[in-house]
């Protein structure tokens, strides 16, 4: 019979957790927890994909747990937690065993329980050796880090959608230092939704594909957050299915209140930024991802430049910017004066020059990051060519005219080899069939 990994090995040290697991199929995740034991700062490492949408064929209810049985101190059945993992981990090993690896929808179940696998080992393992010292003012609830609140503000509870009245010293009520997620003191212990900190934290990416229905009948009709049941024009009373723009996924009234965000893939694919109807899970987690520069432009969207002026623009400063940082990592003075912290917003400019953040593109839209990276440039153009003699020096002249300007490749008029990186004139290169430099290198060669 085929199997794919149910062996899953978990061991911790003193700072990390290791999860190893090894397959049949070839493939191995390691799963490791880093820093102190307050700071649940997780990573996965994978050779092979696993999908990291919501769960939707895969719930802990088919595993013989309650949906939130991780928000709760006590079991369910009457019996320990521990007796409730052990249960879950072996209907998991089960279900895997019952997938038809050749089958593509049986395939990718067959991954999304080898994930819920990981995670229930995990948690049997931290049962096991006992709770890890964290901040008592804090409260972990599905990966969301609660601390109590008390304040004269008035706010809805993302669990049961009524309000939390804020009068001081009398209601409390608990926030999410992550996400934000708030709820009142009796909603804590039934919260659903995992917090998407840990979703980002796990490696899931922001959905480039626009809004990817699925259908109501692949989430058996039910909540992809909370699980309840959902039906159009229900006869039982059940909610209304609400359709996140993002996601692609049908919620109930209570986990989609019909908020409206810019979405990424309608950016990256029409520079569409009108802001469309998103469930709440999708509002926080594209709220985190908001400044993360996650969007490759050039490899998901290469015609999108076409589409836009100032984004070809920016895209060229950009391009600027990574050679005037090679001048400024040589120069003493440009690192004293720290030139290169000017763009610590946007600290992945002096990185690369594809990755954008979602926030980058809507401040391009909204012709604010134009003007802002054009200052920033004059400025290292200022020190480069002005106002450094030591980056000066580092300028080129055209070997074809020998005319005494002094260039430099970032200039709009220039031409680099693309073999020697020489700097010409752009007219001037334009003449030739080849590199001066680049046959002078060739002709050296010939008598050695």
């Amino acid at each position: 019979m085929y199997l794919l990994c149910y062996n899953v090995e978990i061991y911790r040290d003193t700072f990390n957790y290791h999860i190893d697991v090894d397959a049949s199929s070839g493939w191995k995740d390691t799963y490791v927890e880093s820093g102190s034991s307050d700071s649940h700062a997780w990573s996965f490492i994978q050779d092979v994909a696993i999908p990291s949408r919501d769960n939707l064929e895969v719930s802990f209810a088919e595993l013989g747990l309650a949906e939130d049985h991780f928000s709760h101190p006590e079991g369910h059945f009457g019996q320990t937690s521990e007796e409730e993992l052990n249960m879950a981990i072996e209907n998991c090993k089960e279900l895997i065993r019952q997938c038809d690896p050749s089958d593509p929808l049986s395939a990718s179940r067959q991954q999304k329980l080898v994930q819920k696998l990981i995670q229930l080992r995990m948690h049997y393992q931290e049962l096991k050796e006992g709770p890890v010292e964290t901040d008592t003012q804090i409260k972990v609830v599905m990966s969301h880090k609660f601390k109590v609140r008390v304040g004269a503000n008035s706010h809805p509870c993302e669990k049961c959608k009524g309000v939390i009245w804020g009068l001081i010293g009398i209601n409390t009520w608990y926030k999410c230092q992550e996400c934000g997620y708030r709820c009142h003191q009796k909603c804590l212990n039934s919260v659903t939704r995992m917090c998407p900190s840990a979703k980002i934290a796990q490696g899931q990416s922001i959905i480039t594909d626009i809004c990817p229905e699925r259908g109501l009948s692949l989430q058996k009709f039910r909540c992809v957050d909370c699980r309840e049941p959902i039906e159009f024009q229900s006869n039982q009373g059940w909610s209304e299915p609400r359709l996140c723009d993002y996601s692609g996924l049908y919620y109930c009234e209570l986990c989609h209140w019909g908020d409206e965000m810019v979405i990424p893939a309608r950016v990256v694919s029409n520079w569409d930024f009108e802001p469309q109807k998103v469930s709440r899970a999708s509002r926080q987690f594209l709220k985190l991802m908001l400044k993360k520069p996650v969007l490759d432009l050039e490899k998901h969207s290469p015609l999108i430049f076409n589409m836009s002026e100032e984004l070809r623009q920016i895209l060229k400063l950009r391009k600027d910017i990574l050679i005037m940082k090679q001048y400024f990592i040589r120069c003493q003075f440009a690192r004293e004066d720290k030139l290169l912290l000017l763009l610590q917003k946007r600290q992945h400019f002096v990185e690369n020059s594809n990755m954008f953040s979602l926030q980058d593109l809507i401040d391009a839209d909204s012709q604010i990051l134009l003007p802002e990276l054009t200052e920033i440039v004059n400025s290292f153009l200022k020190h480069i060519k002005k106002a450094c003699q030591l980056c000066r020096a580092k300028g080129y002249t055209c070997e074809i005219c020998h005319s005494s300007e002094v260039l430099f490749p970032f200039d709009i008029y220039t031409k680099s080899c693309e073999t020697c990186s020489q700097v010409f004139h752009r007219k001037c290169f334009t003449k030739l069939e080849s590199c001066p430099r680049c046959d002078r290198r060739a002709h050296r060669q010939t008598f050695t």
